[in-house]
């Protein structure tokens, strides 16, 4: 529901935070995430009821993002825990993740948090 309700946050109209923000996937993490470090905007791939555990890969997929997020001045999360300090248990073990603009992710994380979406 956090999630849900973050995104109706971001398609309000506010002129002074240039909302409505525009949605756009285009089905690859990494041009998702180009498109957002020219454009500003996060990238978003939680857990869901179906990969509770998340769908990206955390070594290869998550991981390389969330350095190169946090190099550019961004954060990378999965929701609870910063993706750089999660200790891997196996070689293809998936994540949940939350990368792009510290203060919507925070904004986002918040949200989450405030309808026990963190657990």
């Amino acid at each position: 529901q956090g999630i849900k309700d973050y995104l109706k946050y971001c398609q309000q109209r506010d002129p002074q935070t240039n909302r409505p923000y525009t949605s756009r996937y285009i089905g690859s993490m990494v041009a998702d995430f180009h498109r957002n470090m020219i454009k500003g905007g996060m990238f978003i791939y939680p857990a869901t009821a179906k990969n509770p555990q998340g769908k990206l890969r955390l070594l290869y997929e998550c991981k390389p993002i969330a350095y190169l997020a946090e190099c550019a001045g961004g954060m990378a999360t999965d929701g609870k825990v910063r993706i750089l300090e999660k200790q891997p248990h196996s070689l293809h073990q998936r994540s949940p993740i939350l990368v792009g603009s510290e203060n919507m992710v925070k904004m986002l994380m918040e949200m989450m948090k405030n309808h026990g979406s963190e657990d």
